[in-house]
């Protein structure tokens, strides 16, 4: 049985809100500068993984808001078709790695490369958009993470000039905390649960049950 772990994704919740106060923050400084509206999708079509804390969370967003039915399988069957391509771009910059490019290069590839998030709606709305993932709330201000400084292609803040800027390797250390708990709480046997990363795609396909977070002897498995 899985232990509640609703207290954990209420702590989820609150710095989810925090990241929606400074993105508002910075939009209400340079209103001309964050170029965000409706209609505007550029952000869903960016790659990036989610922590064990986020990538449960949508999936329980997911189960809540989309029932059984229809949409729920076209759903489904996208996100599979977008994994499948998620997986062999991974492959061939795994195999550029090997061949010798360098890892600034191979970064700055992986950001150029777009894929169409499967809850992104013909309508360019999100379906899960009250639940979306923090890198999505934060996508069209300043960020920076690893030393690596990211704006909107869309936006219109200019080079040279010192901006507010979110520090994203601290947002992704308190999910990592919040991952960790997660394994601890449930009594994991996976000794790096909190440390796997899946695309969103993967997290809808995911059953985030008893066998996968590692609950009891293998031998009940």
């Amino acid at each position: 049985m899985i232990p509640d772990l609703s207290n954990i994704f209420s702590r989820y919740e609150q710095l989810r809100a925090q990241a929606d106060a400074l993105f508002l923050q910075v939009r209400s400084q340079f209103p001309n500068c964050v170029t965000c509206q409706e209609g505007c999708a550029d952000c869903c079509h960016a790659l990036f993984d989610l922590s064990l804390v986020e990538a449960m969370y949508i999936k329980r967003a997911f189960e809540h808001n989309i029932p059984y039915g229809p949409e729920r399988s076209a759903l489904i069957t996208e996100a599979s078709e977008t994994d499948r391509k998620l997986t062999k771009l991974k492959r061939d910059l795994f195999y550029k790695e090997k061949d010798g490019v360098s890892q600034e290069q191979l970064l700055t590839e992986a950001a150029s490369l777009r894929i169409k998030c499967p809850l992104l709606s013909n309508e360019n709305k999100c379906l899960l958009y009250n639940d979306r993932p923090i890198t999505c709330r934060l996508y069209g201000i300043p960020t920076i993470i690893d030393k690596r400084g990211h704006v909107c292609g869309l936006s219109n803040f200019k080079a040279g000039i010192n901006y507010p800027t979110v520090h994203l390797d601290k947002i992704q250390a308190r999910l990592e905390a919040l991952s960790s708990e997660i394994a601890t709480t449930v009594h994991s046997r996976f000794t790096e649960l909190d440390q796997v990363y899946v695309p969103l795609s993967m997290a809808l396909l995911t059953k985030y049950d008893e066998q996968y977070l590692g609950i009891g002897s293998q031998k009940e498995d």
